[in-house]
């Protein structure tokens, strides 16, 4: 078989712009974007979903792969895969954000643990949170979800053509003062019913001096917040829903532009 140039100089784009948006949602994505996932699985991955894609797309307009053009067409592929991948880290993030709430007010701040996803020190609490929110984000079949999004978005937001808006920046923003906001708010109740019992143990400080309010505070301050988290687990799975609604809302607003 023959190829030109410019054949080939095609079919290189044709395969190279949709493997730029795939490639990096899959390095950047919760779950297989993390450390414990080998960088080679994911290359795999991302050949043969765009080796799946590709035929279903229209015809790429040829550009010269080495003009200014065709580096604003990979640029924005990056963007776009960028976006998406990141809109969920934020989501996830979220839930480590109320886990080190709670554990700086139960006192087990200085309880640390590496994270295997980030490589990051985190409080056990949000190591905790960050655990069950992956396992079900996997049983829901979240991140399939996510990818069968990535492939909707070659046929709105197709590639070649710089139709990728700037508000979605602004959007992105929003999304760090939604993740502080919503982290609080989840922690509000034990954050509020330790308040009162730390303010309980203050006045019996000031009634009975002789009494050590270390060392019996400390364990009941710790033992009142484990079992208001287990309360508070009841409601957890209305709680991942409301979020993974609202994260897929967002990732296809930045899509559909």
């Amino acid at each position: 078989m023959d190829l030109t140039e410019s054949q080939l100089a095609a079919l290189i784009q044709q395969y190279f712009l949709p493997f730029v948006r795939i490639g990096v949602m899959l390095m950047v994505m919760p779950v297989i974007g993390s450390r414990i996932v080998n960088p080679r699985i994911r290359l795999v991955l991302s050949a043969a979903i765009v080796v799946i894609v590709v035929p279903f797309l229209p015809a790429l307009p040829t550009v010269n792969l080495l003009s200014l053009s065709a580096f604003g067409f990979i640029l924005q592929e990056i963007l776009v895969g960028f976006s998406m991948g990141f809109t969920f880290q934020i989501i996830f993030q979220m839930f480590v954000l109320c886990g080190q709430y709670m554990a700086m007010k139960m006192g087990l701040g200085f309880a640390s643990m590496n994270d295997p996803t980030n490589g990051v020190q985190t409080t056990v609490i949000s190591q905790f949170f960050l655990m069950i929110v992956t396992l079900m984000f996997v049983a829901v079949d979240g991140h399939l979800v996510l990818i069968s999004l990535l492939v909707e978005s070659f046929q709105t937001l197709p590639p070649g053509k710089f139709n990728f808006q700037p508000s979605v920046f602004w959007q992105l923003a929003g999304l760090g003062s939604w993740m502080f906001s919503s982290a609080l708010v989840l922690a509000l109740p034990v954050l509020t019913s330790l308040l009162f019992v730390n303010m309980a143990f203050g006045v019996m400080s000031r009634a009975a001096p002789q009494l050590n309010i270390f060392a019996v505070g400390f364990p009941f301050t710790l033992m009142c917040g484990l079992i208001l988290i287990w309360l508070g687990l009841s409601n957890f799975i209305d709680i991942f829903n409301n979020t993974m609604i609202f994260g897929f809302s967002v990732a296809k607003g930045i899509t559909v532009q």
